[in-house]
């Protein structure tokens, strides 16, 4: 072996045992208690703090997990009697997110997910795939939604006031009995929104 070979053998062995608890954590995703998620969306929004290169895949994980654990097999108008603390807690590490850090092909997906009742007060949503999501009852209220595809999404009842929703995508979505008020919604697109 060569002595210049030594470094990289170095490196890729830190980077792998770097990334050791990260798929730890995401594996304890896929366990079927709360407690255990609980614990694991923890350790992942540590990671997170702590190896910023690691913001993707974090994100990726805690999205797909709100989605398979989420499902809309049930009636979309049928909303959650309450939001699973697991699932809230991967919601508020979510809100949390650093937009600046997606790169130009990822965007953040929560499409058909159920998160009715959700308190997403100033999450940063920003061009996240919103599509036919379900957020009756949620709280969205300072939420940035700027061109997020919210395009059949169910909104009945939703806190939206002082959300920015500039050049959001609402086509067909349920506002039914939403809160607006305060809401900047510049250039949000609202073709066959439900306003009532």
């Amino acid at each position: 072996m060569r002595i210049f070979d030594i470094p990289k053998k170095i490196k890729f062995a830190q980077k792998k045992s770097s990334k050791k608890p990260l798929i730890a954590a995401i594996q304890k995703l896929h366990h079927n208690h709360i407690e255990t998620h609980l614990a694991a969306i923890d350790d992942l929004e540590k990671i997170l703090q702590d190896e910023p290169k690691f913001y993707w895949e974090i994100m990726a994980a805690l999205t797909n997990f709100v989605r398979d654990y989420t499902s809309q097999n049930e009636s979309k108008s049928q909303p959650l009697p309450t939001i699973r603390t697991d699932i809230q807690a991967a919601l508020i590490v979510i809100g949390r997110r650093d937009a600046k850090k997606d790169s130009e092909n990822e965007q953040l997906d929560l499409s058909h997910a159920n998160i009715a009742g959700a308190n997403l007060c100033g999450s940063d949503l920003k061009r996240a795939n919103l599509y036919q999501v379900n957020l009756s009852g949620a709280n969205l209220c300072g939420a940035n939604l700027y061109g997020a595809i919210l395009s059949a999404a169910n909104l009945k009842g939703a806190n939206l006031s002082d959300a920015n929703l500039e050049q959001a995508i609402l086509c067909a979505a349920n506002l039914e009995g939403a809160n607006l008020s305060g809401a900047n919604l510049d250039r949000a697109n609202l073709y066959l929104a439900k306003l009532n």
